[in-house]
């Protein structure tokens, strides 16, 4: 199909310094849990987005010192040329392409606790570094500062030798050591600290010594947070202070949980007010984030002369062929961000990163998986999937997309499972989009019929006469209370209200007081009470742990939960274990000393764990001789997690029907060599 000609713009080539992108399309640094820890991993990932088309492709921050790491995150590693193959490899398969290596080479100071190197931090003042570890930054003097802007030097002369075309001087999210110079907390009194223009000198002289290095043949890049200064007047004079100096400004807001804040707290394009203002202070190209999926917007906002490139992180790790697609016009077709960060804990839990909507993600190398292309089946063979969840509806989705003939029957009225029942609440309508990619991917498929409905028994299935049955039938928000912090069910007294997430989704109502005990500690228990608060009930959120919805920091919304509720008006109590439940009152106990206390309330919301709804698989394996060739599990009916682990579980099932069977660890590992003594 050809493309739409009103997106013709965003394929124009843009010059960037002595380089030029084919396109508009720029995936800008951002992190993903590999690294130097992960190399071929990291590679054929970024290798995949070159070939969905994006003009340019970005590594995550590079280190360029041992004074400055930040393990155990395995972020980019440039310490010296014995890294630069590794660094090539990258730029080398982002050029197969024929799209643009970008690299961020970086110097933390402050944000770096240096755990592996055991290097003191150092920063513009002698400060506590910005981690709850008990470190503090030493201040720079005239020798560190001139040995801080050949660290740069050097650092962008491997890139050049890497191949890179464009060279970053990361000053963005509050975290590196040009921002601490650019902060207020810079306090010196010598030609880098006071005045912005004396906070700015350093960045400007690397800037320069940059382009001295390397400017004939690379671009030079800044990534700036133009809001992470005390005022508005100060984010812009930076850019008005460098302009025309860079190759290219790339703008967004900080910190980091602001920048990729999730869509249950920022709609799409929310950056926008932000950065408007800075193609009218330069005249080299900009780029900018918003968690951009639709090709409109992106028209829009290159017409309008606010960008010339069009940033993404998050939209371009669930579909990186989301260019292509616009190109090829399949607008349809784009697997879009539903922006619930799942892609952040890789780099907070230092494991390769994965996403929601996409799950080849961080499979590309070690499992083979690519984002569009999957296996013909290798058996004329039906398929029935039970349950039309994430992981039903992805499984059959990939089943559909290998071949197979599919049945996907659904016991309910409509598509989604947990999906159509978690977008209906405050914050999560973009959660929606797992389903409504994989209903239209279906509903395109003439060998996958869907039927609603369709409670199926043991002895229906049997009948039906399918080759292989797959039961994703979800699973169910649990009442006894078992959970983290209690093995046994929570001991409730006749009379006593005890309800779920499931009861509160459906439209019940509870009687207040209401409290909530939130031992699962991911976004549920969060999401109840602030809805419940919304409906003008008096909540208190009860957790044997620190703080609201705790999992959370590992997706950068902890603290904005937290503060949700505060400001809505709900009680939360830590570090208390639900004990007893009453009809008028729960028992509470502190998880330190177990010193008992009462809560009057009402109603408890019970958001511990799920339990599996697999009474039909039991009821199949029970069946002597049932004839068919597989009955297989998946997603929560197998065990409850998260969304993404459900589509991953169903796209791993129709990825390996028919295929043999793997001795051992399934996917491909990269060892390490042993160095000579």
């Amino acid at each position: 199909m050809p493309r739409d000609p009103r997106f013709d713009i965003l394929f124009e080539p843009v010059q960037i310094g002595p380089v030029t992108a084919p396109n508009r399309f720029y995936q800008v640094p951002h992190c993903n849990g590999m690294g130097h820890q992960y190399p071929s991993s990291w590679v054929e990932m970024r290798r995949v987005k070159a070939e969905g088309g994006w003009g340019v492709i970005n590594t995550e921050e590079v280190e360029i010192s041992h004074t400055s790491e930040l393990s155990p995150i395995p972020e980019g590693r440039l310490w010296d040329d014995s890294d630069i193959p590794v660094l090539a490899r990258m730029a080398d398969a982002v050029h197969e392409y024929g799209a643009l290596a970008g690299i961020e080479p970086a110097h933390l100071g402050g944000g770096a606790s240096n755990n592996y190197s055991r290097e003191i931090p150092m920063g513009p003042s002698a400060r506590p570094i910005d981690l709850l570890e008990p470190i503090q930054t030493r201040a720079m003097d005239k020798a560190d500062i001139k040995a801080f802007r050949k660290m740069h030097v050097d650092a962008a002369l491997r890139c050049k030798k890497a191949g890179y075309d464009i060279v970053y001087l990361y000053c963005g999210h509050d975290m590196t050591t040009f921002t601490h110079f650019l902060s207020r907390r810079n306090d010196r009194s010598d030609e880098y600290g006071g005045s912005l223009e004396n906070r700015v000198r350093l960045i400007r002289e690397v800037l320069l010594d940059t382009k001295e290095a390397i400017g004939d043949t690379c671009a030079i890049a800044i990534r700036y947070g133009v809001n992470q200064l005390p005022d508005e007047k100060e984010g812009r004079g930076v850019i008005e202070l460098l302009a025309d100096l860079p190759d290219l400004w790339d703008v967004n807001i900080s910190d980091w949980p602001n920048d990729s804040a999730t869509s249950r707290f920022e709609n799409e394009g929310f950056q926008d007010s932000y950065i408007s203002f800075v193609k009218k202070v330069t005249s080299k190209p900009v780029v900018g984030v918003g968690r951009y999926t639709s090709p409109d917007t992106m028209v829009s906002l290159i017409k309008n002369g606010q960008l010339d490139l069009i940033g993404a992180a998050r939209p371009s790790i669930a579909d990186p062929f989301l260019p292509r697609k616009i190109d090829e016009g399949r607008v349809e077709d784009i697997r879009e961000c539903i922006g619930c960060n799942m892609c952040v804990t890789g780099d907070y839990l230092s494991t390769p990163m994965r996403c929601t909507q996409n799950p080849t993600m961080g499979e590309e190398w070690r499992r083979g998986w690519h984002p569009e292309k999957i296996a013909e089946r290798k058996a004329d063979e039906s398929v029935l999937v039970i349950g039309a969840g994430p992981s039903g509806l992805e499984a059959a989705r990939a089943l559909g997309q290998r071949g197979h003939k599919v049945t996907l029957a659904e016991a309910g009225t409509e598509i989604g499972g947990r999906v159509a029942i978690e977008s209906r609440l405050p914050g999560l309508s973009q959660w929606r989009r797992v389903a409504d990619y994989r209903e239209y991917q279906i509903s395109q498929m003439a060998n996958v019929d869907v039927f609603f409905d369709s409670r199926l028994t043991a002895e229906q299935v049997l009948e039906f006469g399918a080759d292989h049955v797959v039961l994703a039938t979800g699973s169910k928000w649990a009442r006894h209370g078992i959970g983290r912090h209690n093995h046994d069910p929570i001991p409730t007294a006749e009379g006593a209200t005890v309800l779920t997430p499931d009861d509160i989704s459906a439209g019940v109502v509870p009687e207040g007081p209401v409290v909530i005990f939130d031992d699962d500690h991911y976004y549920m228990g969060g999401v109840m009470a602030e809805k419940l608060r919304l409906q003008g009930l008096d909540v208190t959120y009860v957790t044997p742990v620190a703080e609201a919805s705790t999992w959370t920091h590992n997706t950068m919304e902890q603290a904005k939960i937290q503060t949700r509720l505060l400001q809505l008006g709900v009680t939360i109590i830590p570090f208390r274990n639900l004990t007893s439940i009453q009809p008028d009152h729960v028992e509470l106990a502190c998880v330190f000393t177990e010193k008992k206390e009462t809560l009057a309330c009402k109603s408890v919301v019970m958001v511990t764990m799920r339990d599996s709804e697999d009474a039909l698989y039991h009821e199949l394996m029970a069946v002597p001789d049932h004839g068919l060739k597989s009955v297989t599990r998946i997603g929560d009916c197998l065990a409850p997690g998260t969304i993404a682990a459900a589509v991953y579980s169903g796209h791993r099932f129709a990825r390996e029907l028919g295929e043999p069977v793997v001795e051992g660890v399934p996917f491909r590992r990269e060892l390490p060599a042993l160095a000579d003594d």
